[in-house]
């Protein structure tokens, strides 16, 4: 791995707008044919939320065909097929699925938020879940029953009373057994062979065979987060996701290997993922660009790998933890990892990550760790937090006072609305 100077790290924290991404040669050609001439991302996602919009399910299939290569002809995948995936999957994978749903649901049953009206000024907010929630489940050329998991479950735990699940098909038309077996095992209602912006527009707009939602969540490709970015206001979003993002910190006494394996985990990801080691110890900078080199060419998806340690991975020396923190803070990373002796007092200082993790549990993060692995990237941690039951419910606000908290307050209100010229207001306030 390559040693950041700090010049090299001020660029490495500079992320670009999503519209700013390049499309790879295969998805240009895929928009030329498609819309006639080559376009932006911005404006293929406009024209596909407003196919979706004037003519439905017709456009939804269109797109699929013209922009995913696979034509089908129902989009909702029945029951039955579902059934038939969990009785097709091998026993241990099976087994697996079902430890991480059950660990995934402890963990987010912790956190159901009650917000009851104080009894003593009357005060406080009525909790309910929302009716139908939109999930996003990446695929076409992967399969991926983790993020079923990892978003369905929270939306369970909080009550949503439809859970809607969308998925790119594979291209025969399917979708993966391990991800429709996992829609069954997470308590999804209804599920869709359809992706992209087609997908999300869909579901915010509603059509013949996919009913409107109150809210789109989950991960997704550049055209998915930008479709995201245009229907809210029409529905609620969780957040825009783009490239995982690891900063791993490290003290002399870490292990060089395991800091290699976290490394490579999360390159493996994405092309456009960034993998980032921060460390004072010039012999631990050295033992894992060694480990990493030495291992890099025994992976499956060594070449991805490679290309996401080129362009968004590396190690930077740093004078202390104390910098090492202030950069991440700086950076607000998808998630950290403390490869430390001691790394519960650096706990509180870092300030803004989707998630920290006190030694090599970023992969077991992706799994079965409890919380979900759809963490805020792109910098939004310093103000956006994981998925989680929070993401699916609405707050109402109720005020009940009685007459002497009532005659109390109505005098300074009074005062308040007459300064802002509401005499309405006021007069409504003073009882005249």
């Amino acid at each position: 791995m390559r040693l950041l100077t700090s010049e090299q790290t001020r660029s490495f924290l500079e992320r670009a707008p999503l519209e700013s991404y390049r499309l790879s040669p295969e998805a240009r050609a895929r928009i030329k044919r498609a819309f006639g001439r080559s376009l932006q991302p911005r404006a293929v996602v406009e024209r596909i939320i407003d196919g979706v919009r004037s003519r439905g399910d017709e456009a939804v299939l269109e797109f699929t065909r013209l922009l995913d290569g696979v034509e089908i002809s129902s989009m909702e995948v029945p029951r039955k097929e579902w059934e038939k995936a969990v009785k097709a999957l091998p026993a241990p994978l099976l087994s697996a699925l079902k430890i991480a749903a059950k660990r995934v649901e402890t963990y987010h049953r912790r956190f159901r938020p009650v917000y009851p009206v104080s009894p003593e000024g009357g005060m406080g907010y009525r909790v309910r879940p929302l009716k139908r929630a939109g999930l996003y489940v990446p695929g076409g050329m992967a399969a991926y029953p983790s993020t079923v998991l990892m978003s369905a479950i929270p939306a369970r735990v909080a009550g949503v009373e439809e859970i809607l699940v969308v998925s790119p098909p594979q291209k025969d038309g399917t979708l993966p057994a391990a991800v429709l077996a996992t829609c069954a095992l997470a308590g999804v209602s209804r599920v869709f062979r359809v992706g992209g912006a087609q997908a999300i527009a869909a579901l915010a707009l509603g059509t013949k065979t996919i009913p409107r939602v109150d809210k789109i969540c989950g991960p997704g490709g550049l055209f998915v987060q930008l479709a995201k970015k245009l229907v809210y206001g029409l529905v609620g979003i969780d957040g825009l996701y783009g490239p995982t993002e690891a900063m791993l910190l490290a003290d002399e006494g870490a292990d060089p290997a395991a800091i290699a394996r976290e490394l490579l985990a999360q390159a493996e990801h994405d092309p456009l993922a960034r993998a980032l080691l921060l460390t004072p110890s010039r012999r631990l900078a050295r033992q894992v660009s060694q480990e990493v080199e030495r291992r890099v060419g025994e992976l499956e998806r060594s070449q991805i790998v490679r290309q996401a340690l080129e362009k968004g991975g590396g190690i930077v020396l740093v004078k202390g933890l104390e910098e090492g923190v202030v950069l991440v803070n700086a950076f607000a990373p998808e998630h950290v990892a403390l490869f430390l002796e001691d790394p519960l007092p650096w706990v509180e200082k870092i300030e803004n990550a989707g998630a920290i993790f006190l030694g090599p549990e970023g992969a077991l993060g992706d799994y079965t760790a409890g919380p979900s692995h759809v963490l805020p990237t792109g910098g939004t941690a310093r103000f956006a937090s994981p998925l989680g039951v929070a993401d699916f419910i609405k707050l109402t606000s109720v005020v009940a006072l009685d007459e002497r908290e009532r005659k109390k307050l109505s005098r300074p209100a009074a005062v308040i609305a007459r300064a802002e010229g509401l005499t309405a207001h006021a007069r409504a306030l003073e009882g005249d």
